[in-house]
């Protein structure tokens, strides 16, 4: 018997796709993994999107959700007989709210060898401790 390790993340980002799907936003022809990771002063979200250009994607964000679109098209099915496909076509939306307040005006986004890497800066604690001297 084998035993998986249950991530409680997982299964909350799998039903918030899914109310997505159910709330009527953009149908999703394939869904790209993604990493989300934390650092000290930012966030740091890369997708998988092997096959795009940057002119395929689009990055929003507003009130802390982060939104990421594209779109791969697919051959031309009226002139190419597929034997199999695999990967996936079509429209996609990803969107994740972001615990920490972010400075929306210092995202960054970089891609490369199919990965999109995007670098959201939080915004400074204003509950920071002050010394007293």
């Amino acid at each position: 018997m084998a035993f998986t390790r249950w991530d409680p993340l997982q299964d909350l980002l799998a039903l918030q796709e899914r109310i997505n799907r159910l709330a009527g936003s953009d149908e999703a022809g394939w869904t790209p993994p993604v990493d989300i990771y934390e650092m000290a002063d930012q966030y740091v979200v890369t997708a998988e999107v092997a096959g795009l250009s940057r002119d395929d994607l689009q990055i929003h964000i507003q009130e802390g959700k982060l939104t990421i679109r594209g779109e791969r098209q697919s051959g031309d099915a009226t002139s190419v007989r597929y034997e199999r496909v695999e990967r996936g076509h079509g429209r996609f939306t990803r969107a994740f709210v972001l615990p920490h307040p972010v400075d929306a005006s210092g995202i960054t986004a970089d891609l490369e060898n199919g990965v999109l890497t995007v670098t959201v800066p939080k915004l400074p604690d204003p509950r920071r401790q002050v010394d007293i001297g």
